[in-house]
Order: C-alpha cells, then sequence, then structure tokens
C-alpha cells in the first residue's frame, strides 16, 4: 500500500542530497517471519548527508495482514529543525493510521513560528486528515506538533488525499531546511545534541511498534531493533536499571 510513498521518498533524497549511506547493525536491515497469517519481511534503509545526519526508513510487507512504512529523518546537529516523522500503518484494508508531522524539539513560541507555523496551511487543506484522536502511548504536547496529520482512514483516502499532502510536506521540510542558517556557537549545537537524544529515549520507551515488532520477529530482534537502530542514542531500561 506505500511502496509509492517510499519510492517518491527515495526519489526526492537522491536528487536533491549527496548521500551516502549509513550503516545499519548487521542482521538488522532485514528479517522475514512466518508466524503470521501471511509471512511477513521487514526491510531497513539508512543514509546520511551534510545536512540531515540520519534518514532512516522501514518497509513492514506481511500482505493483506499488515503493511506499514516508518520514517524519521533528523537534521544534522547545526540545524535546529524539527524531525520529520512518518508513521502509514495498514491492518486490513480498514485499518489503517497514518500520522505525518515536523517533530518540534522545543515549544517555545519563537520556534513554532519558525517551523511549526508554515505548516498551517497544508493542515488546513487536508482537514480530513486531522482527526484530532486520541493518542494513546505519547503525550501529544511532546514531540508532536499542533499541526499534525493523524487519522484513521481508508485504503481510498490514502491514495487520492494523503499521498498528495504526503508531497507537500516533504517539499515544505526541504524548502525549510534549504532556508535555515546552520547554528555556529558549540553551545546552540549540544542544545540540538542533548535535544534529539531526548527524543530517541523518549520514543524508545513509548513506541508501540515494538508489540508489533516482537510478535513477527521475536523478542531479542525487537530490542536490538528499537535500540540499535531506531533510536540508537537510547539506552535500553534493562541496562539502566542495571539488569544488563
Amino acid at each position: 500500500m506505500y511502496q509509492s510513498f517510499r519510492e517518491y521518498l527515495e526519489e526526492e533524497l537522491f536528487s536533491r542530497f549527496d548521500l551516502s549511506s549509513r550503516p545499519i547493525p548487521p542482521g538488522l536491515e532485514f528479517n522475514q517471519s512466518d508466524r503470521g497469517k501471511n509471512k511477513a519481511t521487514i526491510r531497513s534503509w539508512c543514509y546520511q548527508c551534510p545536512q540531515l545526519r540520519k534518514i532512516r526508513y522501514t518497509y513492514i510487507d506481511a500482505g493483506e495482514s499488515a503493511q506499514v512504512f516508518n520514517s524519521v529523518i533528523y537534521p544534522a546537529h547545526h540545524y535546529d529543525l524539527p524531525l520529520l516523522g512518518i508513521d502509514f500503518l495498514s491492518f486490513g484494508k480498514k485499518k489503517i493510521l497514518v500520522v505525518l508531522d515536523f517533530l518540534p524539539l522545543f515549544r517555545d513560541k519563537s520556534y513554532q513560528d519558525k517551523y511549526i507555523e508554515p505548516m498551517r496551511p497544508i493542515r488546513d487543506k487536508y482537514q480530513d486528515l486531522a482527526q484530532n484522536l486520541e493518542m494513546k502511548f505519547y503525550d501529544a504536547n511532546q514531540y508532536f506538533s499542533k499541526y499534525l496529520l493523524f487519522a484513521k482512514t481508508d485504503s481510498e483516502t490514502v491514495v487520492k488525499r494523503l499521498f498528495p499532502a504526503y508531497k507537500e510536506f516533504l517539499q515544505l521540510y526541504w524548502q525549510i531546511l534549504e532556508e535555515t542558517e546552520p547554528l555556529k556557537t558549540a553551545e546552540d549545537i549540544q542544545r540540538i545534541v542533548t535535544a534529539q537524544k531526548d527524543y530517541d529515549r523518549y520514543s524508545a520507551e513509548r513506541d508501540p511498534a515494538s508489540g508489533l515488532f516482537t510478535s513477527y520477529f521475536g523478542h531479542e530482534w525487537s530490542e536490538r531493533f528499537l535500540y540499535e537502530f531506531l533510536f540508537e542514542d537510547a539506552i535500553p531500561m534493562a541496562v539502566t536499571s542495571g539488569k544488563r
């Protein structure tokens, strides 16, 4: 269902940036499972360039049972931009959840005005994809903007509404990145390093996808995938509690 979204992201990245591969820990770039009703495969890609320090995206294909496209793009530490977050999930034709957002690192008004307010015209254009759903696993006031697209929808809407909205979000993100001046001081850069690490820690603790990974690929592989690839700056809770 979301292969065209993945392909569009790749085309944009390779046409706009001087990408190089970013290593994925051995055994995490691909896996397959026969546990569910349909055979499932998971494949991940990771790149970097001077403007974007980590570009990761993952596709799970379990036929009609599950189609998942997830991506987070981390700007280089000398940019204070939000992260770009993409999470599209389909479990059958009727159970579809989509999330698309610029993930703000800070909540102050000047930051919101600079990076979040430009999203408003797109959100207003696609209000059917902005449903103000309750967040069960996350605090909506942390790492989500007030103009995110967050909706339960259907396959027709994915094609006719989500895909054009997705393109507009990506174009806006590239535009903002191009117009943003790099940070100059070590203090400002360290602030971004800390903020991005905090995002990884927060997300690793709350990400509901870990249950999906475990159901298909087992607990041990899923823990590695979560902490060594998706959110590599997070530290497993078992380590922090001294159990490992």
